[in-house]
């Protein structure tokens, strides 16, 4: 069994969540947010061996923007 790498001290691994689960999380399907990435729109997302990321903590980030800018 291969052993797990242990990250660099001061180095951070945050959750990588895929497009359905962060649909899952927001309400919306996949498709939505395909569709909001050919737009510019949306969480921060890239690519992972072609598949595409969101890490948890951007997605955090983008939500509570969404919050702020519902407020103000």
């Amino acid at each position: 069994m291969p052993r797990k790498t242990q990250p660099r001290e001061g180095a951070t691994i945050d959750d990588l969540l895929t497009a359905r689960e962060v649909g899952e999380i927001l309400g919306l399907s996949a498709g939505t947010l395909a569709n909001w990435r050919s737009l510019g729109i949306g969480p921060t997302n890239f690519k992972v061996g072609g598949r595409v990321r969101y890490r948890a903590s951007t997605v955090n980030d983008w939500i509570a923007e969404q919050e702020h800018d519902a407020v103000g």
